[in-house]
């Protein structure tokens, strides 16, 4: 049960930090430092979820 939660938290994270990437790129250009930053941010979150899921298979 603990492992669904926390998967259900991760894409919850993960949609939130998407939304804030792509308003910052809109604002400010896709190549400004903090939406690079942001982008970074997005992998490590994806790559948490991408394990948590293969750790569930």
């Amino acid at each position: 049960m603990l492992n669904i939660s926390f998967k259900h938290f991760l894409k919850m994270e993960i949609e939130i930090k998407r939304k804030i990437m792509y308003k910052k790129a809109m604002d400010l250009g896709f190549t400004h430092p903090s939406v690079v930053d942001c982008s970074q941010e997005l992998d490590v979150l994806l790559n948490k979820y991408s394990k948590a899921i293969n750790k569930a298979s």
